[in-house]
């Protein structure tokens, strides 16, 4: 049977099939226990003499449901030479200078803050408060460090109650008493602690925040150290925060960039006017300038991250990026301060970029068929991780022009017992006249003259890329070694692509992006080697809404389709959702405002609107700590899917959230997959 031009390309790339089939003919499948075997290796960070870089490393144990990590050590010039720093009981690592190393322990009772020597020798805790550290910063004079700790909120049961000390009721009065996986009765504050002669922590604390500002810094749920900053000389702290709180914190993003002066005192706003999330702050090396990350709109979480400087000595602020259409995601200053470093996903591709002071971006580092995730190093020397679909993150280095070299090995020897998978990237037509990557993967010992059942990936956030991914939630790998073909469109409505393409969702659910999945599934479907009887979809979050609205519109194409943490009931997501300025922005408004043609046009495309269509077998899966898509609309569409004689099967975690974070839950997850799969695809 003759293969097609696409195919002959794409296994061309990836070795052919026949070698492929030499090559892994006789290895294990990958899967999901397998890949619970395997280290998960986090971001470095390079030493200030670019000779070593740190990292963690994380490993799961199955049978005790649990996961162990581990600091580790390595020098740049010898991959491999890797070494346990801290063998259990700490994480976030930090370099404090070139001989010693910082990190939070979890040893004692509190997790504190303590160094370790470069060759693992003298650990040591640096302070003692009653409370747990979550994050740390040094100035860079290494005199003052910023530590992050929790606060309680306010507790109105309480104080209206004291005499009913064994209640159980929470009274709220406002928004947001809920963010993502966990009730808000606490907020994270920065302080600032001296650090004195003999290397300790001063046991005073200066608070960065005034005693009137319940905000937090870092912000929840996702921001970390990266949105502090110390000026150079240590006097100034420029942080990034939300002041906001209750029902006007739901429905903005609006994020500003504040600077302390630990002199003064006082707290300048140096974004006042820019109203969308601006966040990670940076000063120069001399001090002259300080970058951030700006989003232009308030209310829009996905709008196209720009990089913005402000001369600190006038004021000025220019748009660095602004001839750049793609996201800016994670930037340094370069030594000499003319240029700042950024990493940044092209074309589904994360790739290193540079930028010069006149905005002119130059890419320095395209990998082939893989993501830089994240990266450290401001001169010729950076470290980096890179992960694909076919391989999980390593860190590798890259001096220069010199070879690229890869650092890390831990899993190497592992992953060479479990045959590969081989991927497609082809660029196919959509309906508006545009053109859409499509990630392709064919299952392990392809074999072309075979036919293999086929399932389309849905893509969740709604605007996030379908780039080389390794995700331990959604391993392609994993999925495909199961004998599938996946194919995994970039559909309308993810960056990476220039600007429009990743606006063009929304306020448009259940449009474009939709005639997108269709064209995805359908072109790949006519290829000689896939069974068009035998498909599937998959998908989480916005993929589980994608899924859901496909049940009842994909006229008889799929067989079997899986949904995880989906929207089914439009109405009632955009009431039970936290974070309203999401619902708002993508939905287009309220579904009561009847004059709203965008918002009326989006709820009348809501799923639970066509479930008398419904026909294929339907898979779902919740978590009953999910508040972003609360559990009731995955139960909602079970039942729905019961009440009508469709075939379905609910997986419900009653201790999971968005995501599904325990071992055993995840080997859980892919094994009611496969046997769902299974049973109607082949």
């Amino acid at each position: 049977m003759a293969m097609t031009a696409a195919l002959c390309s794409a296994l061309t790339l990836g070795g052919g099939a026949a070698s492929a089939q030499s090559e892994t003919a006789g290895l294990k499948r990958f899967t999901p226990e397998a890949m619970m075997g395997l280290y998960r290796i986090g971001a470095p960070e390079l030493s200030p003499d670019a000779r070593h870089y740190l990292y963690t490393r994380t490993k799961p144990n199955l049978s005790e449901n649990t996961s162990s990590s581990e600091i580790l050590i390595g020098e740049v010039g010898k991959p491999g030479s890797m070494r346990v720093l801290v063998s259990e009981g700490g994480h976030s690592p930090a370099f404090y200078d070139r001989d010693h190393i910082a990190y939070i322990s979890t040893e004692g009772k509190h997790a504190q803050l303590a160094l370790i020597n470069i060759d693992g020798t003298n650990k040591r805790v640096i302070s003692d408060y009653p409370f747990d550290v979550e994050m740390f910063l040094f100035s860079p004079d290494r005199d003052k460090v910023v530590v992050v700790r929790e606060h309680e909120l306010r507790n109105i049961t309480k104080e209206e109650n004291p005499d009913l000390d064994k209640t159980s009721g929470v009274i709220i009065d406002d928004l947001m008493y809920k963010h993502w996986d966990h009730w808000n009765t606490t907020t994270r504050q920065p302080y600032i602690a001296q650090v004195s002669q003999d290397g300790l922590l001063s046991m005073e604390l200066t608070p960065v925040l005034g005693t009137d500002e319940p905000y937090e810094v870092p912000t929840k749920p996702f921001s970390g150290m990266e949105d502090l900053s110390w000026s150079p000389d240590g006097t100034k702290l420029a942080y990034s925060c939300r002041k906001k709180s209750g029902l006007e914190y739901a429905i903005s993003t609006n994020t500003d960039i504040y600077v302390y002066d630990l002199n003064t005192g006082e707290t300048q706003n140096i974004t006042e006017g820019m109203m969308g999330y601006d966040t990670h702050p940076a000063y120069s090396g001399d001090g002259k300038y300080i970058a951030w990350i700006s989003m232009e709109r308030d209310g829009y979480e996905a709008d196209l991250t720009r990089l913005f400087i402000m001369d600190t000595r006038t004021g000025e602020k220019t748009y660095l990026s602004e001839a750049y259409d793609n996201f800016v995601d994670a930037f340094v200053w370069m030594d000499g301060d003319r240029r700042i470093r950024f990493v940044s996903n092209d074309h589904g591709l994360g790739s290193l970029f540079e930028i010069d002071l006149k905005g002119k971006v130059t890419r320095t580092y395209k990998p082939e068929q893989a993501d830089v995730t994240s990266f450290s190093g401001t001169g010729d020397v950076v470290v980096f991780g890179m992960q694909s679909m076919k391989h999980p993150t390593d860190i590798f280095c890259k001096e220069g022009k010199k070879q690229v070299k890869k650092l890390t090995t831990e899993n190497d020897d592992y992953l060479a017992q479990f045959s590969n998978i081989t991927i497609q990237e082809r660029w196919i037509p959509t309906t508006n006249g545009e053109k859409m990557l499509v990630w392709a993967v064919l299952p392990p010992e392809f074999d072309a003259t075979k036919k293999y059942p086929a399932i389309l990936y849905c893509q969740g956030g709604p605007q996030s890329t379908v780039s080389q991914f390794w995700s331990y939630r959604w391993n392609i790998r994993t999925f495909a070694s199961g004998g599938y073909i996946m194919v995994l469109p970039n559909r309308h409505g993810v960056p990476g692509f220039g600007k429009a393409w990743n606006e063009q969702i929304s306020g448009d659910y259940g449009g474009q992006n939709m005639r997108d999945y269709f064209t995805a599934i359908d072109t790949v479907a006519k290829e000689p080697y896939v069974d068009e009887t035998r498909l599937g979809a998959t998908g989480a979050s916005y993929g589980g809404f994608s899924v859901f609205w496909l049940a009842g519109h994909h006229e008889g194409r799929f067989k079997a389709l899986m949904a995880h943490a989906g929207i089914f009931n439009l109405e009632a997501q955009y009431l039970e959702t936290e974070e309203k300025w999401f619902a708002n922005w993508d939905m287009g408004g309220a579904y009561w405002d009847k004059d709203n043609a965008i918002a009326q046009r989006t709820f009348a495309n809501s799923p639970h609107r066509f479930v008398d269509k419904w026909t294929a077998p339907i898979l779902i899966s919740v978590g009953d700590y999910d508040f972003r898509i609360v559990s009731s609309q995955g139960m909602q569409a079970f039942d729905a899917a019961k009440m009508q004689g469709v075939p379905a099967r609910l997986l419900y975690y009653p201790d999971e959230s968005h995501w599904i974070l325990q071992p055993q839950n995840g080997v859980l997850f892919y094994r009611t997959w496969f046997d769902w799969m299974d049973r109607y695809l082949k």
